[in-house]
């Protein structure tokens, strides 16, 4: 885990890193944040280029059957258009001529962005012969990193098995007085997931009440209008405790997992007229980045094997069960429809395949 630690805080502050792969080292840098696009090319020895996952070559009407492809960048491009590439909901499609599939490193190197909560986008450059002595140099000096391009490629599972419990408290809560507060964290120390344990779990009998909820800063806690996450939050406690008890799950994927400041860029796209799943293409990003294995390790932690699920997303329930998880069955769980998320929701429900038939058909 050291390696990938210590890569996502490099690219968080904008070094590279370099990527061994069996036949040759690559040079990565975040795309994000970028201050030249010639000192890669002096580092690495090499003219660098840009990656980009399917989701942002879709968004640009390139279908691409690999997972991310390079572009071959002119020889003269600024750092505004490479953002533009990369980001904007129109650009560059002229530049697409000189696409080809990413390799497992490019891909590797894709992964640790968005592990990063970056923009999945970034430079990269084989290094050559005459520079190759002088980066392995700066790799034995500690001034630079490498890393095994499988191990990069992997870094988006979340070390599964391997979260650590690290605190609770009893908190009360309004609507459940006898709560408890249990925080877990990930290895690599981004991420701190919190189990909301309401009532006594360790006496019920048959499948527990769950709730598995993604943070939304903006809804949670500021009680924003474009969505219905605070609303369903606030809801779940209420209905668990009504149960008996169970569990809330509130899980640091921000965005649907693409991170705050990608999900007020996104918001921005939306402003324009893009609906939540484009503007996440646009991006770079697909449908939905979450990660539910870190929910399982939470669960088993816990001792809950069968659960009673409060969701209307059937791809939560198919992460529990392929996690070895039992969801004996499932609860709707709505907030209310209004003029301002119905946009959000009705595209949750047509293209993400949310169960809200229900509650969208009722007149506002």
């Amino acid at each position: 885990m050291y390696q990938i630690e210590r890569a996502i805080f490099d690219i968080r502050r904008g070094l590279p890193v370099v990527i061994d792969m069996d036949d040759k080292r690559l040079l990565v840098q975040a795309l994000e944040g970028i201050d030249s696009v010639t000192a890669l090319a002096e580092l690495s020895g090499s003219r660098p280029s840009l990656l980009l996952t399917r989701h942002r070559l879709a968004a640009m009407g390139v279908s691409l059957d690999a997972e991310a492809a390079k572009l071959t960048l002119p020889r003269h491009i600024d750092t505004a258009g490479l953002n533009a590439l990369a980001t904007a909901e129109q650009a560059g499609q002229h530049l697409l001529s000189g696409l080809a599939p990413a390799s497992v490193g490019e891909q590797g190197a894709l992964a640790l962005m968005r592990r990063a909560l970056l923009i999945p986008a970034a430079l990269c450059a084989e290094i050559a012969p005459n520079a190759a002595q002088e980066l392995e140099e700066r790799i034995q000096k500690g001034e630079l990193l490498a890393i095994d391009a499988d191990l990069a490629g992997d870094c988006l599972n979340g070390s599964l098995g391997m979260l650590k419990r690290v605190s609770e408290a009893r908190i009360p809560l309004e609507d459940a007085p006898e709560s408890r507060f249990v925080l877990f964290r990930e290895p690599d120390g981004l991420r701190e997931h919190v189990a909301v344990v309401i009532g006594d779990i360790d006496a019920m009998q048959g499948a527990v009440p769950l709730r598995l909820h993604s943070a939304c800063l903006t809804g949670d806690l500021f009680g924003s209008l474009r969505c219905d996450c605070g609303e369903q939050l606030r809801n779940a406690v209420g209905d668990i405790q009504k149960m008996g008890g169970g569990v809330l799950l509130y899980l640091a994927q921000e965005g649907r997992g693409i991170g705050l400041a990608n999900k007020l860029r996104a918001y921005t796209l939306q402003d324009g007229g893009l609906d939540t799943v484009d503007a996440d293409q646009v991006l770079g990003f697909g449908d939905d980045e979450r990660q539910y294995g870190v929910a399982v390790d939470m669960l088993n932690a816990l001792g809950v094997d069968k659960v009673q699920l409060l969701t209307n997303n059937p791809l939560k329930i198919e992460a529990l069960v392929s996690g070895g998880i039992e969801v004996v069955s499932r609860q709707a769980l709505y907030g209310s429809v209004t003029d301002q998320n119905h946009r959000y929701l009705s595209a949750k429900a047509n293209r993400a395949g949310h169960m809200l038939d229900e509650v969208l058909s009722v007149p506002r």
